[in-house]
């Protein structure tokens, strides 16, 4: 992926960041239409047979066979708003990959977070691209490599786009902590391509 410039990523995968992907008139618009159009909504987890709130409202769009299960919840996509197929033709042409999801997470202040994770589901592929698009508030990323234990942080601010590709599924978690900072509602779009039921693809971890 050269066309999204240096790859961020120490080792083990790809890490791209393009800050002001959108500018900030653009971003601001999108902002507001999201804020306000999208099917916003609190979710329930199973995390080690416990039902938790998810600390972050969400809401799941893409393409009609786009289902996903994550953390023992089934997602059956919504579908596209024209502000959602806009953001996703600029994603498929910049990061020259096909999204057909997209999954839309709302933090209302610094107590909502996004726990330690690695975005591995069987749905999403053996390595997946996955691009993820910033607006509102500015909040500290984290990844967390699972052998050495590094740790790399970026600050994601309005407008900025990230993409985490190749390998690095296999190798890093990411996470987006808590801040005692007072942080005003911040909107993050991670699109994704999901699998059809059954397929298969090779195996090309390295």
């Amino acid at each position: 992926m050269q066309i999204l410039g240096q790859n961020l990523a120490p080792s083990d995968g790809e890490l791209y960041l393009l800050p002001g992907f959108y500018p900030n008139a653009a971003a601001d618009a999108l902002f507001q239409d999201l804020r306000c159009n999208l099917a916003w909504q609190t979710e329930q987890i199973q995390i080690f047979g416990r039902s938790i709130t998810v600390p972050r409202l969400m809401a799941w769009y893409g393409d009609r066979a786009a289902h996903y299960r994550y953390s023992g919840v089934d997602h059956s996509p919504l579908p596209w708003t024209a502000s959602l197929l806009q953001i996703k033709a600029d994603l498929d042409s910049v990061c020259q990959h096909t999204f057909n999801s997209v999954l839309a997470n709302l933090y209302r202040d610094g107590r909502d977070s996004m726990g330690c994770h690695a975005d591995n589901e069987p749905e999403l592929g053996k390595n997946p691209t996955i691009a993820s698009l910033s607006l509102g508030d500015s909040r500290l990323f984290r990844l967390r490599h699972n052998r050495s234990k590094q740790t790399l942080d970026i600050e994601l601010a309005h407008g900025d786009l990230l993409v985490m590709a190749g390998t690095l599924q296999h190798h890093w978690r990411h996470e987006l902590p808590k801040t005692r900072q007072t942080k005003q509602l911040r909107i993050n779009l991670t699109f994704r391509r999901i699998l059809p039921a059954n397929s298969a693809e090779p195996d090309v971890r390295h």
